[in-house]
């Protein structure tokens, strides 16, 4: 029998001990910040019902979702005819019910409506758990990958948004991420499509978010190409095929600028809009300065946040704030986004109820903070075993056993060599281990009552008694 090297799937990872220490540090510090902020755990099922996932992601998203073949004989419900002229459309409805979920938000709205007596309004909550997609795998770009989200339920008030910024900004800056926080509307995006005089505005959302990776020249061609920008409105000083029309648009417009221009063609969504960026912006940039300065005792450091019109986000389920976070100095695509949702919940059977949240893409925060080498300069190996106690066997194995549980009921993590090998084999599984100190309790300690203590990097020994070993190890772990 021929043996098969295993493999992993496409777009997926395994991850050791060292990488996971550094995932649960950055983990560790989202789930601080979140908790900080009054959010509360949540956790939903990997997989949920098709019905829930399918048509909240637009056409291209609903493309990625990975399908779950129904249980038992899936094709028995299959006519023959939809297997011979191979409709596969057809027959993934009735071969497949339930789909591993492609985010955290839709699975969050279904729980807000089953679960909307229970819960005290605004719902303030995070949730970190992996996601799938059936994407094409790249750099930065996996099918399996975690996702940190916090979102607010149930209210409409800006001042959610001002939060969720500040959230970022904290949490970028205490992982040592340089970042840009991108910040728009889609009402800023409605208004411009009105002035262009777009006639599919979720297909223009999805080709302007695509201008920072092909350009504006192949974004308006498509544009036009596909009908997607109708005839021109006549208060618009637009001729048909004129690229530096887009390029105004989507360039070199600050916020003053697109307030005056919707005020001008009274144009009240494109107004709507604005007026919420500036209300947002200028509150989150006075407090960002100040809460900056004290978080981490600094210059007024300026909060890194920019109005960028460009920015779309492609999931049909945006309203109005929407965010996007990118790297500085490394090239890779967004690590952070997120934005408002007036009626999410709708869809479920609860309109209404206006939500807005963020994510962080935790697997590039991961490259990149590798990347940028930011983890040579923590430490990581806090909890990690400080401790080894050189097994020696008989009687002195049973009182090393004694001694390490003494250590863990202080909560110093520590181990025991499982058997009497030699002692060169117990040090090398201690080194490759990095683990700092080596115990020994021989014949000599047990006729002390003592232990020897042996620093495996300097190479000093010592003899302690193990209440001085609780203490010293005790102050290298504080």
């Amino acid at each position: 029998m021929s043996k098969v090297t295993p493999t992993l799937p496409k777009g997926t990872r395994d991850f050791g001990p060292d990488e996971l220490r550094k995932r649960n540090y950055i983990f560790g510090i989202i789930r601080n910040v979140f908790e900080k902020y009054g959010f509360q755990p949540l956790e939903t099922p990997v997989m949920e019902n098709l019905s829930t996932l399918q048509g909240k992601y637009g056409e291209e998203g609903d493309k990625l979702l990975f399908r779950i073949l129904n249980s038992g004989d899936f094709l028995k419900d299959v006519s023959q005819e939809n297997l011979n002229y191979r409709q596969s459309s057809k027959v993934a409805h009735q071969i497949s019910e339930k789909g591993l979920r492609y985010d955290l938000t839709i699975p969050f709205a279904r729980y807000v409506v089953q679960h909307q007596h229970e819960i005290t309004f605004p719902f303030k909550r995070y949730q970190i758990q992996p996601v799938w997609r059936a994407d094409r795998p790249q750099k930065g770009r996996y099918r399996e990958f975690y996702q940190c989200d916090a979102d607010v339920i149930g209210s409409d008030s800006l001042l959610n948004e001002v939060e969720l910024i500040l959230i970022y900004d904290e949490v970028f800056r205490k992982l040592g991420l340089d970042v840009t926080i991108k910040i728009n509307n889609r009402k800023v995006l409605r208004g411009i499509a009105e002035l262009l005089g777009v006639a599919r505005f979720n297909d223009f959302v999805i080709a302007i978010d695509k201008i920072d990776k092909i350009g504006y020249e192949e974004v308006a061609k498509f544009l036009e190409e596909n009908k997607i920008v109708g005839e021109k409105r006549a208060s618009v000083n637009f001729d048909k095929g004129n690229l530096s029309y887009y390029r105004d648009f989507f360039y070199d417009k600050d916020l003053t600028v697109l307030i005056s221009e919707f005020k001008a063609y009274d144009n009240y969504e494109g107004k709507e809009g604005t007026e919420e960026l500036k209300f947002i912006i200028d509150k989150a940039t006075s407090i960002g300065k100040l809460s900056s300065s004290i978080l981490f005792d600094t210059y007024l450091a300026p909060l890194p946040l920019i109005f960028d019109q460009k920015l779309a986000r492609g999931l049909d389920y945006y309203t109005g704030t929407i965010f996007e976070v990118k790297a500085n100095n490394v090239q890779m695509g967004s690590i952070g986004g997120g934005g408002r949702y007036d009626n999410l919940t709708g869809v479920f059977g609860l309109p209404g109820v206006s939500g807005v949240g963020i994510s962080f893409g935790v697997e590039r925060i991961y490259d990149v903070m590798e990347e940028l080498k930011l983890f040579d300069n923590i430490d990581l190996q806090s909890n990690t075993t400080r401790a080894l106690f050189i097994n020696f066997g008989g009687e002195a194995e049973t009182k090393a056993f004694q001694y390490l549980q003494q250590l863990r009921a202080n909560d110093i993590p520590a181990e025991i060599y499982p058997s009497s090998e030699k002692m060169k084999k117990q040090i090398g599984y201690a080194d490759k281990k990095e683990i700092p100190y080596a115990i020994f309790v021989g014949d000599e300690e047990l006729k002390s009552g003592l232990v020897q203590v042996k620093d495996l990097k300097s190479g000093e020994q010592q003899f302690y008694s193990i209440e001085d070993v609780i203490e010293l190890l005790s102050k290298k772990l504080s």
